[in-house]
């Protein structure tokens, strides 16, 4: 009778589950859907890279001389801001989960704030390739570094809007899934820019 007891007090102490019902994604936080958008985005992602290496492997040198042209130092600041943005984005989750609604959306507007610094330092080295003459249609290596950069760029964007509707319509849910995007589009970077920028 004890162990039964105990049992019942265990259970009623443990916590819910998020989103019960839909199987492993029933412990995440935020809207399940995003993180099957996530998912998918990831693995799209993943094909991306896989085939800009194996593409790299047959063209080394041009792939070598064309990484030349890049400049890493503005690629390493897009990283900086990018995760100084997704801690922006942690804490606004943080400030939520406390009821702290106003530095929920002070800490969502820094995160805004600083995807649009990546944004124009991304224009910026756009518009200085294209002042040099360098196309997509370049070479193979500018091709998927258009093709990637620009599907990250667009990511951002679409982060970007997301943050500031959630920032307009607050809510714990709202927040935790425009963070969980925001986080995805960090990790990508994170991923794409030693890729693109630096590995030989």
């Amino acid at each position: 009778m004890n162990r039964i007891e105990i049992s019942e007090h265990d259970a009623a102490r443990e916590p819910s589950l998020p989103n019960p019902g839909w199987g492993p994604l029933s412990a995440l936080p935020g809207n399940p859907l995003m993180w099957v958008l996530i998912l998918s985005e990831m693995l799209v992602f993943a094909a991306f890279f896989g085939m800009f290496a194996w593409l790299r492997a047959g063209e080394r040198e041009v792939f070598d001389a064309s990484q030349q042209l890049l400049d890493p130092v503005a690629g390493g600041l897009n990283t900086l801001v990018l995760l100084t943005s997704g801690l922006f984005a942690a804490l606004a989750s943080r400030a939520i989960a406390a009821g702290e609604v106003r530095r929920c959306r002070q800490w969502l507007g820094a995160a805004f704030a600083l995807g649009v610094v990546f944004c124009v330092v991304k224009v910026v080295e756009y518009a200085d390739k294209l002042g040099q003459g360098i196309l997509p249609e370049t070479n193979t290596f500018f091709t998927f570094y258009y093709l990637l950069t620009g599907f990250h760029f667009a990511h951002v964007i679409f982060g970007l809007g997301l943050i500031a509707l959630v920032a307009w319509k607050v809510s714990h849910d709202n927040v935790e899934t425009a963070a969980a995007f925001w986080h995805m589009v960090d990790l990508i970077w994170i991923l794409l820019y030693p890729i693109i920028y630096l590995l030989r």
